[in-house]
């Protein structure tokens, strides 16, 4: 991500961090057979040399063992593995701000369909997405005084999930015990919603990440949504891998620069059953200055101190990236950046055009991302068989790929380091997402649209990232508002500039005309960089 880039920017600082600890689970020592797919390398040389390439074990044993990574314990073909459930963990939904008053919200985690609203207490409620009736989808629904209805037969619940209206059922008759939903505990959290997924263990308080530069007085941040059309684990290397960003997010924010590409220095300070973390930075450095940490099931974070050689004041960074795996090659992102110290100049921009800038960036990897999601759906085998895995670029990736291999036997299904465990369930294509069509209808600026900007496709940018954003719903509907109203005063002042005879009365009209003009072409410009994608320039036609 080009917003890695202020972590390498910096003066020298000192960290400080600090984070939930939970009990570990036991360790299993596995001793696994080789797999059976090997992958070679090509050898770089003349057609006509035919000699087999080496495997990559081989040539991380000679000449290539300074450059790639691995590992004893992988050329013996050992592994740790843990006892995971991943239902049992606390998962970023939405933004707090960001739920819709008016409107419930479709949301998944793996392959649970959710539904999320707040009640006429204005307190959240959370269900499985699905009406007891005939399994219609609540979030396609809508609010009637704080119930939740189902728009297929209008039966109605709230509370816990009770069933308090079946319009077809006789004046006499009771509502069945059965007709309820499934609810799910959530919890709000420094501006994020948590959903505790599991159905038999009670939620564990404990787990729900706790951000201690998030509570420290000053501290300001700027938090954005995205939809995602790859898987989250592809997703969580991306953002771990700060050697791509001066060469995808090239002059992004004028802060990254190809020319900087370098090779990076990581040093990991702990592994445990729920994560690792550890400095990294450039390789010249005289020492390491950011520390990531990455800890079960989806929660990454680079913090940094710096601290003011002037007054001696400690500041401040943290760059949050909490993801959520949405279904089978889709994800949810919700990323913030904040500090305890920021740049005046910030406040001369509003927030929309930070917004839209963090689209920009997801957008540069968006390519390279879903293709890699592609291959590693394709090819059914671990990443090292695919992976060429630099030590000066590439540790974090490793790590976490082998943290997927101690845990992944408790999820859904994973892509691991050496294992993988594919999905056990057909990807779901939905030709209408939950929530969209009501969503929209009820509090979305497109009013049940669908034109070219508000088509339900991942690969728009009003789609992944307007519509789960308040913020931006109501900048993009202002501007839409603005450019009506001042192309119809252009239109109004140029006939009127037609009409009259007076030379100086027709040069004031026109020059309004114009200005008004120009508003309008400026409120389009606005609307198109918070709905329309990024595109390379070599790529632009």
């Amino acid at each position: 991500m080009a917003l890695f880039r202020p972590l390498l920017l910096s003066p020298t600082p000192k960290l400080l961090f600090s984070h939930n600890t939970s009990q570990s689970h036991p360790l299993i020592k596995l001793r696994l057979k080789p797999l059976a797919h090997k992958r070679s390398h090509a050898k770089c040389g003349a057609l006509a040399d035919t000699k087999p390439a080496p495997s990559l074990d081989e040539r991380v044993e000679g000449e290539d063992h300074n450059v790639l990574l691995g590992s004893e314990e992988e050329r013996r073909g050992e592994r740790d593995v843990v006892d995971y459930d991943w239902t049992e963990e606390w998962y970023p939904l939405y933004l707090t701000k960001d739920v819709p008053e008016d409107a419930p919200l479709g949301l998944t985690v793996f392959h649970k369909q959710l539904v999320l609203y707040r009640d006429g207490f204005g307190e959240l409620r959370c269900y499985e997405d699905r009406c007891p009736h005939r399994l219609a989808k609540l979030s396609e629904g809508q609010l009637i005084d704080g119930r939740l209805e189902c728009l297929y037969h209008g039966w109605q619940f709230e509370g816990e999930g009770k069933c308090v209206k079946i319009p077809q059922l006789p004046a006499n008759a009771k509502i069945p015990r059965s007709a309820c939903l499934k609810p799910y505990e959530v919890r709000d959290s420094q501006g994020v919603i948590w959903v505790w997924m599991s159905q038999k263990t009670p939620p564990n308080p404990n787990k729900i990440p706790w951000f201690e530069n998030f509570a420290r007085p000053g501290f300001t941040d700027i938090s954005t949504i995205h939809e995602l059309p790859y898987d989250h684990s592809i997703l969580l290397e991306n953002l771990m891998d700060p050697a791509h960003v001066p060469i995808s997010h090239d002059r992004t924010d004028w802060t990254a620069k190809r020319e900087h590409a370098q090779p990076l220095a990581f040093e990991v300070t702990e592994r445990t059953d729920r994560g690792f973390a550890g400095w990294w930075g450039r390789v010249n450095d005289k020492s390491l200055l950011n520390f990531l940490r990455f800890e079960a099931p989806c929660v990454l974070q680079n913090n940094r101190e710096i601290v003011d050689e002037k007054t001696g004041e400690t500041h401040y960074f943290t760059g949050l990236f909490l993801c959520r795996p949405s279904g089978q090659g889709k994800s949810m992102l919700i990323v913030r950046f904040g500090n305890t110290k920021r740049s005046p100049l910030i406040k001369l921009f509003p927030k929309w055009y930070f917004h839209q800038n963090a689209c920009k960036v997801f957008e540069q990897d968006m390519g390279f991302l879903s293709s890699q999601n592609e291959i590693l759906m394709k090819e059914k085998v671990p990443t090292k068989e695919l992976y060429l895995n630099l030590r000066s670029s590439d540790t974090w990736v490793v790590e976490y790929r082998k943290w997927m291999d101690k845990v992944g036997h408790g999820m859904p299904y994973h892509f691991g380091h050496g294992t993988i465990l594919l999905p056990q369930e057909p990807a779901v294509v939905e030709h209408a997402p939950a929530g969209l069509v009501a969503g929209i209808s009820a509090s979305y600026p497109a009013k049940g649209g669908v034109g070219t900007m508000y088509a339900p496709n991942l690969a728009n940018r009003y789609f992944r990232h307007v519509i789960h954003c308040k913020g931006c719903r109501t900048v993009v509907k202002a501007f839409e508002t603005w450019k009506k109203g001042l192309s119809a005063v252009a239109v109004v002042l140029a006939a009127l500039a037609i009409l009259v005879s007076g030379r100086q009365w027709k040069a004031l009209l026109l020059v309004s005309a114009a200005l008004c003009s120009g508003g309008a072409y400026a409120c389009s410009t606005a609307i198109a960089l918070n709905t329309t994608n990024f595109i390379r320039t070599h790529r632009r036609l």
